[in-house]
């Protein structure tokens, strides 16, 4: 599948057309913000950089754009690859088949574009009660657990979506169990924007030690499965 690449002015074209609302936020959040050691606030708007497709646009809090999602097809595709702002494929979301199941794979890269040197890291699930529930969904190492890493950064963590998606309000914990410890803490989150701009802008704040394209990977997860 041919992916276009954005220019400085589709970027900027783009940046252009959010909401004037959304833009404001996202500008006024970068005050006081250091880069180093600090949660990284991004304005994510559901929508694409192409006129006819469908996907995601991500804006740091300067109004750079980082991250976009592009699908060509009607319906809850297959395959998604989260792409950097020059269209280079950081993570690919794969849904998998013949699974009884609703199993998404998370791989590295654009799995398609190299399918022998893109890793496997997380296999993701929905998360499925007969009783009311905040539980949304989880993440699981594609590799053996091991001890000593940080819990926001390791990819032995197993990660949580909790809350409502389709509010646009949840929290995604990360969890992980060494010597008889269980560790648990926010890693990531997902709210309305201040100023009400409708549920296609909100905002995705990511805290230090945990990675921003990862937690981008959520949303698009859960997007996936509020529409499947």
């Amino acid at each position: 599948m041919t992916k276009v690449h954005p220019n400085a002015a589709a970027a900027a074209a783009a940046a252009a057309a959010v909401p004037p609302a959304a833009a404001a936020v996202a500008v006024a959040v970068a005050a006081g913000e250091e880069e180093k050691g600090e949660a990284v606030s991004l304005t994510v708007w559901r929508r694409s950089l192409l006129f006819n497709g469908k996907g995601f646009t991500v804006f740091d809090c300067k109004g750079n754009l980082v991250y976009r999602v592009e699908t060509y097809s009607g319906g809850s595709p297959r395959e998604i690859v989260l792409m950097d702002a020059d269209g280079h494929g950081l993570l690919t979301i794969r849904r998998k088949k013949l699974s009884l199941a609703e199993e998404w794979l998370i791989y590295d890269g654009d799995a398609a574009a190299s399918p022998s040197a893109a890793p496997k890291r997380f296999t993701a699930r929905r998360h499925v009660s007969l009783r009311p529930t905040r539980s949304l969904a989880h993440l699981s190492p594609a590799r053996r657990p091991s001890c000593g890493a940080d819990a926001g950064a390791a990819p032995s963590c197993r990660y949580y979506a909790e809350g409502s998606y389709t509010g646009r309000s949840l929290d995604v914990f990360a969890s992980s169990a060494c010597g008889g410890e269980q560790r648990r803490r926010v890693v990531a989150t997902v709210c309305q924007k201040e100023a009400a701009v409708g549920p296609d802008v909100f905002r995705l704040v990511v805290q230090p030690g945990f990675e921003p394209p990862l937690a981008m990977a959520v949303v698009i997860l859960l997007d996936q499965m509020n529409a499947s």
